[in-house]
């Protein structure tokens, strides 16, 4: 599509969607940088959306779209690899030095073969074959959809829970998706690869806004406890563990009131728990 197609909308629209996907990673990053932990933030994700801002900042450049999407792709894959240092150095035993050097030098990589991808599929597409355009656009479309399958092993390993991800940053990506749907929608002409690539992220990520819900909904019980005995979620859970364990020495132990009362306080709320006892505020006391 032409400059011709560009609207004033579809600039507002794109400026819109450009500032929060330029910023959606930030609130991310502070967040793993505050915990000193990237637990459930997969690093095939970061690394997923850092690639594929090469072959959709070639391919948004060649369709000469309006310039806040064109610049998107380019910050939008530095901000990921940004991220993905930071999975390299607090899970991955990266030093501080190794992580720099290593996305710096995929910076470097990225953008060459961007400009190179650019100046190969320029000759063409002025004489009108645009095909390997649009399959380099189709790679970068697969690339950030892939990107949001990682999340969804995180939870199915976790019974469907969402841990590791900052919900702002989840929430201004989504935005950031619609925004840049709409600009494109705004435009004379819409570009359905572009449309596509912003409907799959927004899709998926409302897939893992489900999930947490069920999760929250089918473990509402567990988070009474773990609010009414002052302990943390992952701390109960980490303690249900041992339920099969505790119970066991309760069911085979010859002295049933015996064992019981061998337990730890917090060992016997837990284990009256996962026995499906509701507990009430006075068992605290």
């Amino acid at each position: 599509m032409s400059d011709g197609n560009v609207t004033v909308a579809s600039n507002v629209l794109g400026t819109i969607g450009t500032v929060l996907w330029c910023i959606q990673l930030i609130p991310q990053i502070w967040y793993n940088y505050r915990r000193k932990k990237t637990d459930g933030f997969p690093a095939a994700m970061m690394l997923l959306w850092a690639s594929c801002s090469v072959p959709m900042g070639a391919y948004f450049i060649l369709q000469q779209v309006n310039i806040p999407l064109q610049v998107q792709p380019q910050l939008f894959g530095f901000f990921s690899l940004v991220a993905w240092g930071q999975i390299l150095h607090y899970n991955h035993e990266y030093s501080r030095r190794k992580a720099i050097t290593t996305c710096l030098g995929i910076v470097v990589l990225f953008g060459g073969l961007e400009a190179l991808l650019i100046l190969t599929l320029r000759i063409p597409y002025k004489k009108g074959v645009t095909w390997p355009d649009l399959v380099v656009g189709i790679v970068g479309a697969i690339l950030i959809s892939a990107g949001l399958i990682p999340p969804y092993f995180e939870l199915w390993k976790r019974d469907g829970r969402v841990i590791g991800f900052n919900w702002v940053f989840l929430s201004i990506d989504t935005l950031g998706g619609l925004f840049s749907l709409f600009a494109l929608a705004a435009q004379g002409s819409f570009d359905i690869l572009g449309g596509i690539m912003y409907i799959l992220v927004v899709v998926l990520e409302a897939g893992i806004y489900i999930s947490h819900l069920i999760w929250r909904f089918r473990y509402r019980q567990l988070r009474k406890e773990a609010k009414l005995s002052g302990r943390s979620i992952d701390e109960l859970l980490e303690l249900g563990g041992r339920e099969s364990t505790q119970s066991c020495r309760l069911s085979n132990s010859s002295g049933t009131l015996e064992a019981y009362n061998d337990l730890e306080p917090s060992d016997i709320l837990l284990w009256r728990y996962w026995q499906g006892d509701i507990l009430t505020q006075s068992t605290f006391k």
